[in-house]
């Protein structure tokens, strides 16, 4: 998401304050569960007027990004509502409301001009705290300028209005009008680490750095596209007589040169092995289906498995597998 130009009113400076005390604790402003029914696919761009880079000088981030994107699976779990929460307590300054959850890609960039932001919430905080909540669902703002809100208080759900093509909640924080990394407050220009998460303790561990994850991953019967994995497709169980049995990855902030590599198994061993080439750039979203056709005598019954990693100079950062069973599980012998 670009910097939110009209609604803001104020310039996104990228000065980060010196390391110190954070005066501020930051619950997750979406009601998900990182790793499980959401992502982080940006973090804030530390950059300057080099090369972006994130926080700790990876590439999960672009050129003048001033905020987190927290990604919701897919476009069928924007659909069904995820709520998005005040981070923290504190007063409504402004908001926006009334704008389609239509991609950008479709609308075209001159549609939302001056509304990059989409459907917004701007909310003040003590100690001169600020955080600015993106890309809300059209009609789901739930707060007025001037009401006080609690942490946790659902303010809107996540959309696809604005500057995105994927339905996410776009935090901005800033402090005294500074725009800074809630993941590392108080880090020194340039560093690759340090500084201090302004997110609350508890949450830290699910919150790790990743360059590189799965965003939806699973086997099914027949093949099926990124497209309809958006739709909530791609669940529909495998049978006997399934007419194939595909694997298929979506993954999102993989690297120039990592490897991915797909592996589907069945009770006999292995269905199919693929290894793609090195990526040639890195990549926001990647997308992958492998799979075979129904042998003449059906699918036989047992465990049938998905293996998906993905090496980066000759270490596996990500290693994800999924399974499932056709007919049913082996009893043992009945008792006397």
């Amino acid at each position: 998401m670009k910097p939110f130009t009209v609604l803001l009113a104020l310039a996104a400076a990228w000065l980060f304050p010196a390391p110190g005390r954070a005066e501020v604790v930051l619950d997750w402003p979406v009601a998900c569960s990182v790793g499980k029914t959401c992502e982080i696919q940006h973090y804030v761009d530390h950059g300057g007027g080099g090369d972006a880079k994130d926080f700790r000088c990876g590439t999960v981030t672009y050129k003048g990004h001033n905020g987190t994107d927290i990604r919701v699976l897919t476009m069928a779990d924007e659909r069904r509502g995820v709520d998005i929460l005040a981070a923290a307590p504190g007063r409504v300054l402004r908001v926006r409301d009334g704008m389609d959850d239509v991609s950008v890609a479709v609308l075209g960039h001159d549609a939302i001009k001056d509304r990059d932001c989409g459907n917004a919430v701007i909310i003040a905080h003590a100690d001169g705290f600020q955080t600015d909540y993106c890309h809300m669902a059209k009609g789901s703002v739930a707060v007025k300028p001037g009401d006080s809100v609690k942490v946790d208080q659902v303010i809107g759900r996540v959309g696809l209005s604005g500057d995105t093509e994927f339905p996410h909640l776009h935090i901005t924080v800033r402090h005294d009008g500074r725009v800074v990394d809630p993941f590392a407050y108080g880090q020194p220009e340039g560093a690759c680490a340090g500084g201090t998460s302004l997110w609350r303790a508890d949450l830290q561990p699910s919150l790790a750095y990743k360059n590189g994850t799965v965003l939806n991953f699973g086997l099914a019967p027949t093949a099926v596209t990124v497209e309809q994995v958006d739709d909530g497709a791609g669940r529909d169980p495998l049978a006997p007589d399934s007419p194939a049995v595909l694997a298929y990855v979506r993954a999102i902030d993989l690297r120039r040169g990592d490897i991915q590599r797909l592996v589907v198994t069945g009770p006999g061993g292995v269905l199919v092995d693929r290894s793609e080439p090195p990526l040639p750039s890195n990549k926001d979203q990647v997308f992958m289906g492998i799979g075979r056709r129904r042998p003449p005598g059906g699918w036989g019954p047992g465990i049938y498995a998905a293996h998906y990693t993905v090496t980066r100079d000759g270490a596996a950062v990500v290693d994800r597998s999924v399974e499932t069973r056709i007919g049913s599980a082996p009893t043992g012998p009945s008792g006397p």
